[in-house]
């Protein structure tokens, strides 16, 4: 269990450090992140914590353009998915960068997942990659996960035949299925003998929640559609991709090697207690190529474990309650687009 075996208050240690290194490195890289520090923390030398490195609105990506890197640097942009009129964030990643995200997803599902490669279902489609340098959270996604399976089936490219055939092929064998929480209710298909195999999934839940469909309930019917117990939801973003927090069977968000969260009081934004609401902000040491190390992002949520989860992983966990009213977070947003517009 290397991947959670570090008790909460050395990792909490070493993420100070790491962290401290990064608000350093973008300082002297990115000029606007360091307009930003400079009025947000003035004389900052060092974090004790995590809850003390200064931190962005992650909704800063989405209107401004924070590299550390010169542009011909930059090997591939990433962008989040975004809501309905508004801009995507758009992160700038080096090879370096995205080498680092690749290599902290795959230490982090090989302790979902196993080391073996097993077949893959996408609930997707294949030309949400087709730009190479320019990917969606969903391409995002997919390119990240489809190395920790073979022989992959797009389910919205396949026809009936296809799928049957590859159902056919890998009948008894355990699988793996992966898409947007959304697209996997939309599209995994009923009567699939699925047993035995494994679902995960991430992103959506604003439109499943508009249905009413719990997540006890959207494992309920995947159940009933295809065999698969073992269910587990990841939260992430495309700010920080490569750190993710995954399900466990208790049903609490795990933070790994590389990343935490602190849950904030939004009146004071203080770090809140265990169990109390609050906005949640995460912190990854993988960013080099943008500040995007100390995020407050637009989720409510709880810490509901620190090294006591009943599934035995190690540090913290934490609950998602949905997004935080817009009015709420005005006032940190602004205070850092004022920096830079100013």
């Amino acid at each position: 269990m290397a991947e959670y075996d570090e008790p909460q208050a050395g990792k909490e240690r070493r993420l100070a450090a790491e962290l401290t290194r990064l608000v350093h490195h973008h300082r002297a890289a990115c000029a606007p992140y360091r307009r930003i520090v400079d009025v947000v923390a003035p004389g900052f030398a060092a974090a004790a914590a995590p809850a003390d490195v200064p931190h962005l609105p992650v909704s800063l990506f989405k209107t401004h353009e924070l590299r550390s890197v010169p542009r011909d640097a930059v090997f591939k942009t990433l962008m989040s998915s975004g809501t309905t009129g508004q801009a995507p964030s758009r992160i700038y990643l080096d090879r370096a960068s995205a080498a680092a995200q690749t290599r902290a997803l795959a230490a982090t599902m090989q302790h979902w997942l196993g080391p073996r490669r097993l077949p893959m279902l996408i609930a997707d489609t294949r030309s949400v990659l087709q730009d190479r340098t320019q990917f969606t959270a969903r391409g995002a996604g997919i390119l990240g996960m489809a190395p920790f399976g073979r022989d992959h089936l797009y389910l919205l490219d396949a026809s009936e035949e296809e799928r049957g055939a590859w159902l056919a092929k890998h009948a008894g064998e355990p699988v793996i299925v992966f898409g947007f929480t959304f697209m996997v209710w939309q599209h995994l298909p009923g009567g699939a003998d699925l047993r035995g195999g494994i679902l995960i999934h991430s992103g959506g839940w604003k439109a499943l929640a508009d249905q009413a469909v719990t997540p006890e309930e959207f494992r309920r019917v995947v159940a009933a559609r295809t065999g698969i117990e073992r269910v587990h939801n990841f939260y992430g973003m495309a700010e920080q991709t490569g750190t993710v927090y995954v399900e466990c069977e208790a049903g609490a968000l795990h933070a790994p090697a590389t990343g935490d969260v602190v849950v904030r009081d939004p009146a004071t934004w203080a770090p809140a207690p265990r169990g109390e609401q609050g906005v949640v902000e995460v912190v990854s040491t993988l960013p080099e190529s943008y500040p995007g190390h100390a995020l407050l992002t637009e989720d409510l949520g709880r810490v509901v474990a620190v090294d006591d989860c009943p599934c035995g992983r190690l540090g913290q966990a934490i609950a998602l309650d949905g997004r935080v009213p817009k009015a709420e977070l005005r006032g940190c947003s602004d205070t850092a687009a004022a920096v830079l517009t100013g």
